[in-house]
């Protein structure tokens, strides 16, 4: 956990000085529009600057994906995409790992509609169980769907989804190898 707090705040520094110009100059932007009467201008400043912030957050988020296991390499999704793909909002990471013709992906879904929408389902034992299997990994309730792959809701607000074509044995080694206490406190 520790370790990943370092990874995380490493990051937000590395990352803070760039985005908080961005993030000050379209605050400033948006308070002179306001000030002058243009709230449709002031509004789209502040839209973003908050996709500005989000970007941050899902920079953090990313230092929650494992280091590759032996032998795997680790390739990780431009920050962009990430944070366009997190759908109503939030953040997202996703890095995918690859040994020969194997592969696994994680994504890391926090604070949005779509993983709001599933903490009901993962709320409910029958929901969970007419997904899948239901097991315990890593202190975590997960489901194993019938092709292997793993899903998880941390703390209510962070969807952890591990796929790929390597089989269920790798997909739960990489399921135990995310940080899921510091996700509880990201």
């Amino acid at each position: 956990m520790k370790a990943a707090m370092i990874v995380f705040s490493a990051a937000l520094l590395i990352a803070l000085p760039g985005h908080a110009d961005e993030v000050e100059e379209s605050i400033d932007a948006a308070l002179q529009a306001y000030r002058s009467g243009d709230i449709k201008g002031a509004k789209e400043e502040l839209d973003f600057a908050s996709q500005l912030l989000g970007q941050l957050k899902a920079e953090g988020l990313r230092a929650f994906l494992p280091e590759p296991l032996e032998g795997w390499e680790r390739q990780d999704a431009d920050m962009e995409t990430q944070a366009m793909a997190a759908f109503g909002g939030g953040q997202m990471a996703t890095a995918r790992y690859t040994r020969g013709d194997e592969s696994v992906e994680i994504q890391l879904m926090a604070d949005n509609q779509m993983v709001s929408a599933m903490a009901g389902m993962f709320s409910s034992a029958a929901m969970m169980g007419a997904m899948g299997e239901v097991r315990r990994l890593a202190g975590e309730k997960a489901v194993v769907t019938p092709e292997g792959d793993l899903q998880a809701l941390v703390d209510n607000r962070i969807m952890v989804q591990i796929s790929g074509s390597a089989d269920s044995g790798a997909k739960a080694a990489y399921f135990e190898a995310v940080d899921m206490a510091g996700l509880k406190e990201f």
